[in-house]
């Protein structure tokens, strides 16, 4: 991630905005400090009506999406860039360029190499990374024995499709960047699921990154038998069972001791703790982490330090500033372990409450002491002690 100077990236996304001939998606979103803004988030794309190129400005207010055609060229992209978004995305065929804007007001610029399609039809049918018909997704049940996607399971089908969404560009990247080493035949790209429960993305990332010609090793690890065998009979029944694989062990204690990846969604408070500790422990090169509860921290939440009273003394705000506090005393942690670290949005809240994922690559860079300094000023200013902390090796 680099520094750049504001005005001149704002040049620069207006320019690549201007090109739909390449041009996927723009997301604004998050808020710029002392500023507001009239959404939390606007969807900017092209479509295709009548045969002309238009482009579609969308944003919701929570109950409805209000969605409004504009000639190129008219659309309000470099107003609503200016606006008070904190976060700018924007997408291309060839290339993602990510932009967060500090509280000082500084563009930190993330560029990542990757290949999309763009999609224009009218209706947002968004293009599938996986056929429903697929049988991984007909034998755990997110299809129908027909390949038809079963209406109780759709949130589970866009929770799976946006994680390959995030998956596929994020590991493009690192092998690229020669952070993960080209997979072969004789050394597949290794993935750990660490609390894979019923392996809905174990099974996915194994099925789609094989559909597009990579060689693949995928293990599954949850603390339940009964997901174990039923994740290795499907695995038998898919024929798929020499790439894939289902151990019952604890994360922290599971006989695995090395991958390429380690994935972990939603796994329970520590549990998450366990997970990137097995990551940093174990060397991955690339971690992508989805929190959920986050009990450790809120419990050590004891002496307030002022004036943040005024939040804590709220108890929904309370949890909601222990689970920040929690996970950015976790990313920082990585951090200071060598991996570059990001908080990015996984899946629209709409789909999951649960809607923050980690996403760490093992850069080997140095850390500046200033990184350090700060990690022990946010301990000693709160009096807290992270759970990930205990767990780190060396």
């Amino acid at each position: 991630m680099s520094d750049a100077n504001l005005e001149d990236v704002f040049v620069e996304l207006t320019e690549k905005f201007s090109d739909t001939n390449s041009l996927v998606r723009v997301v604004l979103s998050g808020r710029r400090r002392n500023m507001q803004t009239a959404h939390e988030r606007i969807d900017l794309r092209p479509v295709l009506i009548k045969d002309s190129i238009a482009i579609q400005v969308s944003h919701s207010d929570g109950r409805q999406m209000t969605t409004k055609n504009y000639e190129v060229g008219q659309a309000p992209f470099s107003e609503l860039m200016r606006s008070g978004y904190a976060n700018i995305l924007l997408e291309q065929t060839h290339q993602s360029i990510s932009v967060r804007i500090t509280k000082k007001g500084e563009a930190l610029i993330h560029r990542e190499s990757t290949e999309r399609e763009q999609e224009l039809s009218h209706d947002r049918s968004k293009s599938r990374l996986l056929d429903p018909s697929d049988p991984y997704l007909i034998a755990i049940g997110i299809s129908d024995a027909q390949g038809n996607l079963k209406a109780s399971k759709s949130d589970k089908y866009k929770q799976v499709e946006e994680f390959l969404r995030l998956l596929t560009p994020t590991l493009t990247s690192a092998i690229k960047a020669g952070h993960i080493a080209q997979p072969t035949a004789a050394k597949p790209l290794t993935i750990v699921d660490l609390g894979c429960g019923h392996a809905y993305l174990t099974f996915a990332a194994h099925q789609y990154l094989r559909s597009q010609g990579m060689p693949v090793k995928v293990i599954g690890i949850d603390v339940r038998t009964s997901a174990r065998d039923r994740n290795n009979e499907i695995a038998k029944q898919l024929g798929i069972s020499s790439s894939i694989e289902f151990r019952a062990e604890e994360i922290a204690d599971t006989t695995l001791t090395s991958a390429d990846i380690a994935i972990a969604l939603h796994a329970c408070d520590t549990a998450t703790d366990d997970a990137i500790a097995w990551a940093i422990n174990s060397d991955a090169k690339l971690a992508l982490i989805a929190p959920c509860c986050h009990h450790d921290i809120q419990a050590q939440m004891n002496e307030i330090p002022q004036p943040w009273s005024i939040i804590t003394r709220n108890g929904i705000m309370k949890e909601r500033l222990g689970d920040l506090l929690t996970d950015g005393l976790r990313m920082q942690i990585m951090k200071l372990r060598g991996y570059r670290v990001e908080a990015i949005e996984f899946i629209g809240g709409e789909h999951t409450p649960r809607n923050l994922m980690i996403r760490a690559v093992k850069t080997g860079a140095g850390v500046d002491a200033s990184e350090k300094q700060r990690y022990d000023e946010m301990l000693a200013l709160w009096k807290v002690k992270p759970a990930l902390a205990t767990l780190i090796k060396g």
